[in-house]
């Protein structure tokens, strides 16, 4: 990581909550390092070594911030992001990389990254930045329509204040429409995103998710008043 870590780097503002932070670093000795200083920090860190088994864990778990390098095995940073923001996931997200050109930190930005830290790195700083991040993304997205609210940070559902038992895939195609903010999707579109465009598969598969959806989130399945189906084209997220 070629820094040294500062000795009163465990004084930092942020270790009276915790907040968990997911790493992901194919690296190990960027891994530890990185571990070592938010660990003292008093954040909870856990560690992904690719850019795959990082996406699966985004998805699966709550997230405060997700570092992310840029150059990773499998999916790149770059890619791991774009799926992130096109699903809704809005964790705020770092980007540590060696890729220091202006236009690796323009695509970075534009995808959707809080920040992009080159390497190699002041450890004050990175911890600077860390907390800007988090403060940035303090209030955990969440949406409200009828009686069911969408945590979109924790990945939770809840019907008239009761959780609602929800796969993790039948939550991403709904944060896919409720990120689309009132626009029409395609099958094809919502299976890319939820799925990426090279996963093997029928997108009518979509059809089968929506119906699930309706039966757990719509007061009338039938005649559905938020997952709305727009004939010929796909569906659309009305609230």
């Amino acid at each position: 990581m070629g820094t040294r870590l500062p000795q009163d780097s465990a004084t930092d503002d942020d270790a009276l909550v915790k907040r968990r932070i997911l790493v992901v670093e194919d690296d190990p000795s960027i891994q530890l390092g990185l571990r070592m200083v938010l660990e003292r920090a008093g954040y909870e860190v856990a560690v992904a070594e690719d850019g795959e088994s990082g996406f699966e864990r985004v998805q699966l778990e709550p997230w405060d911030l997700v570092i992310l390098d840029v150059m990773l095995p499998k999916l790149n940073g770059y890619e791991v992001l774009g799926r992130m923001r096109r699903l809704g996931v809005g964790v705020g997200v770092l980007i540590l990389s060696a890729r220091t050109a202006e236009p690796d930190r323009v695509m970075g930005l534009d995808l959707g990254a809080d920040d992009y830290v080159s390497k190699p790195f002041s450890v004050p700083e990175l911890l600077a930045r860390v907390r800007v991040a988090l403060r940035r993304n303090e209030g955990a997205k969440s949406v409200a329509f009828g009686n069911v609210v969408v945590d979109g940070r924790k990945r939770e559902v809840s019907r008239a204040g009761e959780p609602v038992s929800i796969t993790a895939t039948e939550f991403s195609v709904l944060w896919t429409l409720i990120a689309a903010q009132g626009r029409v999707l395609s099958r094809a579109q919502i299976f890319e995103a939820v799925w990426g465009a090279a996963h093997h598969g029928t997108q009518r598969t979509i059809d089968n998710f929506v119906a699930q959806l309706r039966n757990k989130l719509e007061a009338d399945p039938v005649a559905p008043r938020y997952l709305v189906t727009v004939r010929g084209v796909g569906y659309r997220f009305e609230k």
